[in-house]
């Protein structure tokens, strides 16, 4: 919840233009949970130093304002933690419970923390934990579906304070201090309807007032519905209202208040957007924006944004403190528009609303990547065939727009998934999802998201036999896990992509696996193996004839035997690799395998070798125009010369690569205290 919010979780207001951003009662309340934190714990009353955080529970139904209670809790005491609040909700709208590693991980990276992508539960709270150990902080723990879900996030830290918000007690965590919310008082429900109706409403028919919130029962999110109703409404009588919130018998789904008018907001509302209400519920993580709202109803963006509007003036929705229109579906709201939709749309018409969606989000997602490709003229040319209202104007608007929806984009793919009749869609969408992701932000920072995005596209996979889309989800898994260190796990995922590969008949996929397991055996040393390996999926290579591959590769096996100590077999893949990037015409590469070339004939002790072959790398070099490959042959080239006795000539190759440096720095800009290591050849096996 921001400031900015209508709370129909709780009672601060101030997206209603007759409102101010000011909290209601709950004096008592906020008093009692004020002396809890001062109050000595358990352990200490025992003697012993407390072992973790306080934590204090603010319990009741959703609605019932208990979100914003602890929002104001937060606000009093937040000076007395200098290390920040941080805030995470540990239910879905519809209730589902947020798995642990997803809530820590969200935590780490507000903390700044980075955890590793696809990182397991127990090692991302145990980071948790370790990162929030030397501070003091404040932790809000909104919508927590159970106790193992607090305990888990814990922090073993005394100084910390852990407000935790729920439907009902954490049984199992010692010392809670808890705080059981019913009603407003009927003060603070009458001044709460009169931030919405204007005071002279409520003044000359106090009574009514006072009858209104009785009958709402002092339910926060019920006197917000009413109050919005009334103020959309300036000719309705309070009294009006009162009377039809004791008279009505039809009590709705669960005979609560908040149901009751709900359903009159609702029953008044234009056909076309009490459908559009309906149908929100689909919204993933309940978050809409214009063209979410838009596609569920299949009407345009600016009547959706017109009806999202006007759901927030009546209390219906809160608006997102963001740089883009976004709005939040309260929780409380959640049971009851499923329960209209379901009950007035059929099934099919669910079914399609939800197709609509996750069909606009692919489009839009589509867009967001194509206006990163600039240079390409046919990507210029499918972004100008598309809708104005699904382009972006500038890439910085695109990337604005993935980073701000990217929690609703995340549940889209989970609800596309777990659905199980939308999988062509869902497959679709996770494939946009993943290049818009790489070309804003790079595989390398949006790897934690991305190994979620690749886990659903193996689960899709596997539900519908499909083999080349599980080799695929399985090789990118596996790359995640190699570049995390979890080689042991990659090696398993590649193993299972190779055979995946081979059900699909996919040449890549199997001589890619191939590969890729070759270098996770490099990488746990056993260097037999991954030469072997590496040696198959040469084969393959060479069977189909991709000449560069075969290059590249011979490198890799003649990495393996470097390792190895097996120089001869090392320096007669080199020649085959160096003899293939010739054929190729790829000077630059053949000038680099030469390097290697070079570079074993010394480790296997033959010097007068390697400084031919390094000569005749460093002529190749020259004519690829690699300044930096040049410096550091004539490097390669002062080394080998010192140990063959010849000072003179060793110094001469240095400062030609000292000037060579010094003319390229002088080039792009950069200083050479920060390129002291870049003439370095980097073999192949630094890539694995």
């Amino acid at each position: 919840m921001t400031d900015q919010a209508v709370d129909t979780d709780g009672v601060r207001l101030s997206a209603h233009p007759a409102t101010a951003d000011h909290f209601l009662g709950r004096t008592r309340e906020l008093k009692d949970l004020r002396a809890d934190i001062e109050r000595a714990g358990l352990d200490t009353l025992s003697g012993r130093k407390a072992p973790r955080a306080r934590v204090l529970l603010i319990a009741g139904r959703p609605g019932s304002g208990r979100t914003a209670l602890a929002e104001e809790l937060v606000r009093q005491v937040a000076e007395r933690y200098p290390d920040g609040v941080l805030r995470a909700r540990l239910s879905e709208p519809d209730g589902t419970p947020v798995p642990v590693e997803r809530t820590a991980r969200e935590l780490l990276t507000a903390l700044d923390v980075r955890a590793p992508a696809g990182a397991a539960e127990d090692d991302l709270t145990a980071a948790l934990r370790a990162a929030l150990a030397e501070r003091r902080a404040l932790l809000l723990l909104d919508d927590a579906a159970g106790a193992e879900q607090v305990d888990a996030l814990l922090p073993d830290a005394p100084e910390c304070l852990v407000v935790a918000v729920s439907g009902g007690p954490l049984t199992g965590i010692a010392d809670v201090r808890p705080c059981t919310l019913g009603g407003l008082d009927t003060k603070s429900a009458v001044e709460l309807l009169t931030r919405y109706t204007g005071s002279v409403r409520i003044t000359v028919d106090p009574r009514s007032a006072e009858s209104l919130a009785e009958a709402c029962q002092g339910h926060p999110a019920a006197l917000t519905l009413a109050g919005g109703w009334l103020a959309s409404r300036p000719q309705a009588a309070v009294s009006d209202l009162a009377k039809r919130m004791h008279t009505d018998t039809d009590e709705g789904a669960d005979g609560t208040p908040l149901a009751r008018v709900f359903k009159l907001v609702h029953n008044q509302l234009p056909g076309p957007a009490a459908r559009i209400l309906r149908l929100l519920w689909l919204a993933p993580a309940g978050l809409i924006d214009p063209h979410t709202a838009s596609a569920l109803a299949g009407c345009s963006v600016g009547a959706a944004r017109a009806a999202l509007d006007e759901f927030v003036a009546l209390g219906l929705l809160r608006a997102v403190d963001s740089p883009l229109p976004e709005y939040d579906v309260p929780g409380c709201l959640h049971p009851l528009l499923r329960s209209l939709a379901e009950a007035q749309e059929r099934p099919a018409e669910l079914q399609l609303a939800l197709a609509r969606m996750l069909e606009r989000t692919v489009r839009l997602l589509q867009s967001c990547r194509a206006i990163t490709e600039t240079d390409s003229p046919q990507a210029r040319d499918k972004l100008q065939e598309m809708p104005r209202a699904l382009r972006f104007p500038t890439p910085r608007a695109a990337a604005d727009w993935l980073r701000v929806r990217r929690p609703a984009l995340l549940a889209a793919v989970r609800l596309a998934v777990a659905d199980g009749e939308l999988d062509t869609l869902a497959r679709r969408l996770m494939s946009q999802l993943v290049r818009a992701v790489a070309a804003h932000f790079g595989t390398q920072a949006a790897a934690p998201d991305l190994y979620g995005v690749h886990s659903m596209v193996l689960d899709v996979a596997e539900r519908r036999g499909l083999h080349r889309e599980k080799a695929a989800a399985l090789l990118n898994l596996g790359d995640l896990d190699a570049q995390t260190g979890r080689t042991l796990a990659a090696l398993a995922r590649y193993r299972a992509a190779l055979d995946a590969g081979r059900e699909a008949n996919d040449p890549y996929a199997t001589g890619r696996a191939m590969e890729s397991v070759g270098g996770a055996h490099q990488e746990l040393g056993d260097y037999d193996r991954a030469a072997d390996w590496f040696g198959r999926a040469l084969a393959e290579r060479l069977a189909r004839g991709e000449r560069t591959e075969a290059s590249r590769l011979y490198g890799r096996i003649a990495t393996a035997h470097t390792y190895a100590g097996r120089y001869g077999e090392a320096l007669r893949n080199w020649r085959a690799a160096a003899a293939g990037y010739r054929k190729d015409g790829d000077i630059g590469a053949h000038a680099r395998a030469l390097s290697e070339l070079a570079r074993v004939q010394e480790y296997a002790g033959r010097p007068e070798e390697s400084l031919r072959t390094c000569q005749e790398a460093a002529e190749w070099a020259r004519r690829a125009e690699e300044v930096r490959l040049q410096a550091a042959l004539q490097l390669r080239l002062a080394d080998t010369l010192d140990r063959l006795g010849d000072p003179t000539a060793a110094r001469l190759h240095r400062a030609t690569a000292q000037r060579m440096l010094g003319e390229e720095q002088q080039e792009d800009g950069s200083s050479p205290e920060q390129d002291t290591d870049a003439c370095e050849i980097r073999s192949a096996s630094d890539k694995d």
